[in-house]
């Protein structure tokens, strides 16, 4: 009866060891494969990667209401309708917890319908390569708009925003450069902003060009030269004057004879628009 005891306690013994040394292959072969699939998705991961440019706007909800709440209350009180905390659900919607080298027109939708308002005829100023004049211009007569002045361009104007698949959602180190990924947040918001503003236009509308660029002041792969100028509708738009702007003290690369203006000329005679051109509008 002893030594059957024994034997007894000793299968026991051996049974435990074994169950512990499977328990323990079973914690460390759980603690490998959890560091394989942490170590997968951080290297897929957007968030793990560095973009180049800027993080997200600090405070981002708080400056895009407030811009918002302005506008539609002290600047054009006659927008009081427009609904601020939709406007930026929708922003966020359009961004939030998203690849940001995958953002669609599609995302941005319902925030360009509910942030959208008619543009009055003849008071739309396009620029490239002029803002800081252009709005400076803006600023002292109220008879222009650029697309910064209207509401979609007043909230976003300065502002940085991307996302991330990862929590929080929102990337507040950096985001895609144009040159990184087209479709970042920024560059699908601007083209369909833009867009939307050249459709609204109608009457007589402005361009400021600079013509102090070396490389001639209109630029077919600026977001007037792709975008604007062709979403200008001949039927509502009679004319379309340019203002050819030079930097003060800098060079007068080009004037309205020269080599670009002729190009915008062309383009803009065979979608059948009257084509006025001023050097240095004052």
């Amino acid at each position: 009866m002893p030594f059957q005891q024994g034997s007894a306690r000793t299968r026991q013994r051996t049974v435990l060891l074994v169950g512990i040394v499977v328990l323990l292959a079973a914690l460390v072969l759980a603690v490998v494969l959890a560091s394989v699939l942490t170590h997968e998705k951080q290297e897929v991961s957007p968030q793990m990667l560095k973009w180049k440019d800027r993080g997200t706007t600090k405070n981002l909800q708080e400056l895009v209401l407030g811009r918002c709440y302005n506008y539609v209350t002290a600047r054009y009180p006659e927008l009081g309708d427009k609904d601020c905390l939709k406007i930026w659900e929708s922003l966020k919607h359009a961004f939030i917890y998203k690849n940001p080298c995958n953002i669609t027109s599609e995302d941005y939708q319902p925030l360009m319908e509910l942030a959208s308002h008619p543009i009055p005829c003849n008071k739309s100023l396009f620029w490239s390569k002029t803002n800081d004049l252009a709005h400076r211009y803006t600023k002292s007569n109220q008879n222009f708009l650029t697309l910064e002045d209207t509401l979609l361009g007043y909230m976003a104007d300065r502002v940085s925003w991307c996302g991330d698949p990862s929590a929080p959602g929102i990337n507040y180190e950096s985001c895609p450069k144009r040159s990184e990924c087209e479709s970042n947040p920024s560059s699908v918001f601007w083209k369909m902003a833009s867009k939307m503003f050249a459709e609204a236009a109608c009457g007589v509308v402005q361009v400021m060009l600079n013509g102090s660029i070396e490389a001639g002041a209109f630029r077919s792969s600026s977001i007037f030269g792709s975008i604007e100028i062709f979403n200008l509708n001949p039927d509502k738009v009679s004319a379309v004057h340019i203002w050819l702007m030079h930097d003060l003290g800098g060079p007068q690369s080009e004037s309205c004879s020269g080599h670009s203006i002729k190009r915008l000329k062309s383009i803009l005679e065979e979608r059948n628009f009257k084509i006025t051109c001023e050097d240095n509008y004052r």
